[in-house]
């Protein structure tokens, strides 16, 4: 029995024992683990600055913003390591809290994104219904190409009134459009000269009267523009004839489908048009019809929309120096006339203006260069150079010469002939029409005819200045010609200049003026009402090349004369025998009395 109660003694101090060490294990690990990963209590960075993600609206995200302590470092920064323990739960609140606010705006733009956009397509809807409505009452109904182009156009409506265009206004424009147009009755004209003609045109070709001097009076339509329009009026009056138009017709035609007949461009006959500037452009077309007597005719009409205003700018031309380049070879008495008019226009009106004379060859270089001092003595005129080459005259390489010797900036140049009479005003119109990079200026000068043919004789001429009158029987806009330009020498350097090889007389202006026809420069070509061509008799000289002769031979032919005139010229010994036969008649009539 005592030894069983010292074992039972002994077994219950060692579970005190172990229960004792394990205690006080218990402890030492509740300890170590409070040390280990409790939060530091030091100026650490927050945990926005250890964390990655991805907004940058809240201040301390992402930012830039300088921070205290030795911790500091922001998102993908170079400072040092965070070396704290984990990040409490009280920080992962406020993250979640900036992160769900960020969502929240985001979405709440988004649904105001969503609603401007739907009442922005509600409002076209209702404008493009409105003028859709309008044109079928106007038109009866025409086809749905011609509905969506008039609704553009009216989408202009509302900029150009500067305010958001209503459905009404658009319909009320294009009816108006519609009724003062001569689409279904005439009206009255003062005279015959203020009927606006029709061209007419069949698939091919083009059969119209003004042509001026290099377009024929039938032609394939060759620019861009008038082939797509005359397409696209075939094409809508196609879609309308094998469209039906109601319900009565879609009827008839279901039941006699086989029978009726599918109109093709081959039935295509005949159509006019004409524009009317302020209104629109008319379009009649004609189309055989199921029988050899019959027709189907469609009329369109293109309403024009109201004007918009595109730029309102101001243009300074105080600083725009021009220099104006003359290629030349002897004729120095066209030259003094040339500077005659230069010294009065460029010198004592413009004064923005240096002049650049490339001479070729030696022979008369001497009168050349005393007509340049004697002028810049008496008009104390400074701004000019004179080059000479001992070479065979080549106008191109004269002007790209005279262009490239210029070393004073990007210079406006005015390519220009000893036989050109230009004034003041045109010198503002080459720095108006020209921009370096953006414009060049092609003028359509005025050619003056034979002041001899013109004024009946050499003695009834009157001064240059005189004969300077813009009519039909005085001369013509030289529409073929291309030689007067004003552009950059920027533009004309990286243009790649004229083609010196070609010699002699013409050629080579019209070779610079498809190189910017082929580029993404605008060609400003337009007639100038201050540039004159002053006539003289054209040699064409027997060692030009075939095609340039012939060149020659044209432009000297229409040099001379008007029509009438030349008509005039050809007939005269019929005339001068009429004279005669009616002096005799009158004074057989006086005996007689």
């Amino acid at each position: 029995m005592l030894r069983a109660v010292m074992l039972r003694r002994g077994l219950l101090l060692w579970v005190s024992r172990v229960g004792g060490l394990l205690v006080l294990l218990c402890c030492s690990l509740s300890l170590l683990y409070v040390m280990r990963c409790s939060p530091p209590y030091s100026n650490d960075p927050p945990l926005s600055h250890i964390l990655p993600h991805a907004g940058s609206n809240h201040p301390n995200l992402g930012g830039t913003r300088p921070e205290t302590g030795a911790g500091a470092a922001g998102v993908g920064g170079a400072g040092p390591a965070h070396s704290g323990g984990p990040p409490s739960a009280h920080s992962y609140q406020v993250l979640l809290q900036e992160r769900e606010e960020q969502h929240r705006l985001h979405i709440s733009s988004l649904k105001k994104q969503i609603a401007q956009l739907k009442e922005a397509l509600q409002e076209r809807s209702q404008q493009l219904k409105g003028v859709q409505e309008s044109l079928k009452r106007a038109n009866g109904g025409p086809a749905e190409g011609q509905e969506g182009g008039a609704a553009s156009q009216g989408g202009g409506v509302g900029e150009a009134q500067g305010a958001k265009s209503q459905p009404a206004d658009l319909q009320e424009f294009l009816k108006a459009q519609l009724s003062k147009a001569e689409v279904t009755s005439g009206i009255r004209l003062p005279s015959e000269y203020a009927v606006v003609p029709f061209e007419s045109f069949t698939l091919q070709r083009v059969y119209q009267l003004e042509m001026g001097l290099t377009r024929h009076p039938e032609e394939k339509p060759v620019r861009k523009d008038k082939r797509e329009e005359l397409g696209e009026v075939l094409e809508t009056a196609l879609h309308s004839l094998n469209t039906p138009s109601s319900e009565q017709d879609r009827r008839s035609a279901a039941e006699n489908a086989q029978a009726s007949k599918v109109y093709t461009p081959s039935d295509f006959i005949e159509g006019i048009t004409r524009t009317e500037k302020d209104k629109g452009t008319l379009y009649e077309l004609t189309f055989r019809g199921e029988s050899s007597n019959e027709f189907r005719r469609l009329v369109l009409f293109r309403p024009f929309g109201p004007l918009l205003k595109v730029t309102n700018e101001r243009v300074d031309t105080t600083n725009v120096l021009i220099n104006i380049i003359v290629p030349l070879s002897r004729r120095t008495d066209k030259f003094k006339q040339f500077m005659h008019n230069f010294r009065e226009v460029c010198v004592r009106q413009d004064g923005r203006v240096h002049l650049t004379v490339v001479y070729f060859g030696k022979e008369q270089m001497s009168e050349v260069q005393s007509t340049l001092e004697n002028t810049s003595r008496e008009a104390n005129f400074k701004n000019y150079t004179l080059m000479q080459l001992d070479e065979e005259f080549s106008r191109g390489r004269g002007l790209d010469i005279g262009a490239r010797a210029w070393k004073g900036g990007n210079v406006l140049l005015f390519f220009c002939d000893v036989d050109i009479y230009f004034t003041a005003d045109f010198l503002n119109t080459c720095r108006l029409n020209a921009q370096a990079g953006k414009k060049v200026f092609y003028p359509v000068l005025f050619s003056q005819y034979n002041p001899s043919v013109i004024y009946g004789s050499p003695d009834r001429v009157p001064a240059v200045e005189q004969q300077l009158v813009i009519k039909k029987d005085t001369g013509f806009w030289r529409d073929f010609g291309f030689g007067m330009t004003c552009q950059y020498r920027s533009d004309f350097l990286n243009i790649g200049g004229f083609d010196i090889d070609i010699k002699g007389w013409g050629g080579e202006d019209v070779h610079l003026y498809r190189k910017y026809l082929h580029s993404n420069l605008l060609v400003v070509r337009a007639p100038s009402r201050g540039l004159f061509h002053l006539w003289h008799e054209k040699q064409c000289a027997d060692e030009l090349p075939p095609d340039q002769y012939r060149m020659c031979m044209q432009s000297k032919a229409m040099n001379e004369a008007s029509h009438g005139q030349l008509g005039m010229l050809f007939f005269r010994h019929e005339i001068e025998a009429h004279l005669r036969k009616q002096k005799l008649q009158q004074n057989s009539n006086a005996k007689k009395t």
